[in-house]
């Protein structure tokens, strides 16, 4: 099921791209490179801009729906879970140090009284 709702997301939000390139700008905009004036023959300048306005609004709509759902029904559930928030910012780790060796005994120097003699 959630990797079905992911698949309805990512084609939703792909539509949703191509919808609202398709619209004019006051400038022309990408309308032309996509094939948007086109468009604009075929049903006519008002009902395009009206098609692809609804077909942006439907589109918005499916997308907040789906991305609500997916996230209420999918998303993990702690039994203590806090925001960043409320635990506060960790202070950093200390940088690691090398590991430290046992003391070895130190040489006796040789000027040094031996003892038993």
């Amino acid at each position: 099921m959630f990797w079905f709702l992911i698949t309805l997301l990512v084609v939703t939000c792909v539509l949703l791209i191509v919808v609202v390139l398709m619209q004019a700008s006051k400038g022309g905009g990408l309308a032309g490179t996509f094939g948007g004036g086109s468009v604009g023959m075929v049903f006519g300048v008002r009902r395009t801009s009206d098609f692809l306005i609804r077909a942006t609004q439907i589109l918005a709509g499916t997308f907040l729906v789906l991305s609500l759902l997916t996230n209420l029904f999918f998303l993990p559930r702690g039994t203590n879970a806090e925001s960043v928030i409320q635990k506060g910012i960790s202070p950093e780790q200390p940088p690691a140090t090398t590991p430290q060796l046992p003391p070895t005994q130190a040489p006796v120097p040789e000027s040094a009284p031996v003892p038993g003699k």
